[in-house]
């Protein structure tokens, strides 16, 4: 029986970083492997997706693909021009992500790849490629039950819960979680006391809903993108801090959380300090949470 496995193939966010100081984490922008029984899901197509369809194509094997696009903002799509099975025409490929339409879905992939962006449109692929009905509340691909929400972030994005093998796995790569606390207490001296308690009400539903989303998940693979230094100049951009995201995933009961998105400047030391410091949190609050970095070619079992 084929393993099922989560292998990470971009772990930044914004934009590549190839740098030698960054090398152990990786440099690609956002793409997952969530291969389940032999059914390949593809969790976002940022240029980590491009060994990966070089690896597809050596192995010969995978024909049938499912990519989820969390939003079509550039570091989330920019390896697709340079996905080698698109260009071949015995791979059946399926897109699903934000949209009113199929059709709406088609021409925003189709947009970066024509002149004077790219030389080489979409019209040339030659696999087989659907656009699945963005309306759909849920999907079925093999053994997954794939479902969706809204994330924080600036146009319309989404976090994907995915349900196979007795396991959840939600993966949200650009979320601003507490994004509302941070607003409220920023303008809470101009409040009255009635609109005080009005915000403060919404506030707590908003974290609460939150928490519930990502309740007792398995693996939490979540934007953690900002230092606090970070994040005091960056409010409201659509990235966490690291800090608010380990909070909520104890206060949410998380059982592994995956620090992913990790910002193009921040090198290989700079990443490893933040896990410390997020162990250290775990330890004070005397949490069971397992604190994970995303990094590239790193696999996770799920058998």
């Amino acid at each position: 029986m084929a393993k099922s496995y989560i292998r990470f193939w971009g772990v930044r966010g914004s934009y590549t970083a190839p740098f030698k100081t960054h090398l152990e984490v990786g440099g690609n922008t956002p793409c997952v492997e969530i291969n389940i029984d032999d059914h390949v899901l593809i969790c976002d197509a940022g240029t980590g997706i491009i060994p990966f369809g070089n690896k597809l194509i050596y192995d010969d094997k995978h024909k049938e693909l499912l990519i989820l696009l969390s939003h079509f903002h550039w570091d989330h799509i920019s390896g697709l021009p340079f996905f080698v099975p698109a260009f071949h025409s015995k791979y059946n490929i399926s897109f699903f992500g934000p949209g009113d339409s199929k059709e709406v879905i088609k021409k925003y992939i189709d947009n970066q790849m024509k002149a004077p962006y790219f030389p080489v449109g979409t019209e040339e692929w030659l696999a087989k490629i659907s656009y699945l009905d963005p309306k759909q509340k849920k999907l079925a691909y093999g053994p997954m039950e794939i479902s969706y929400y809204s994330a924080h972030h600036p146009g319309i994005t989404y976090g994907y819960k995915i349900k196979a093998k007795n396991k959840t796995i939600i993966y949200i790569p650009d979320n601003e979680c507490l994004f509302l606390d941070k607003s409220i207490k920023e303008k809470l001296k101009g409040f009255t006391e009635e609109e005080t308690t009005m915000f403060t009400k919404m506030n707590r539903e908003e974290y609460q809903a939150e928490v519930n989303t990502i309740a007792n998940t398995d693996i939490l693979i979540h934007d953690a993108q900002y230092t606090p230094q970070d994040y005091e100049k960056k409010k409201g951009w659509g990235h966490s801090c690291y800090i608010d995201v380990v909070n909520m995933a104890i206060d949410a009961k998380v059982k592994n959380l995956f620090l992913f998105s990790h910002d193009p400047n921040n090198d290989d030391e700079t990443v490893s300090n933040i896990h410390r410091e997020c162990q250290n949190i775990i330890t004070e609050k005397k949490s069971s949470l397992r604190c994970h970095i995303a990094k590239e070619v790193l696999e996770i079992s799920l058998d």
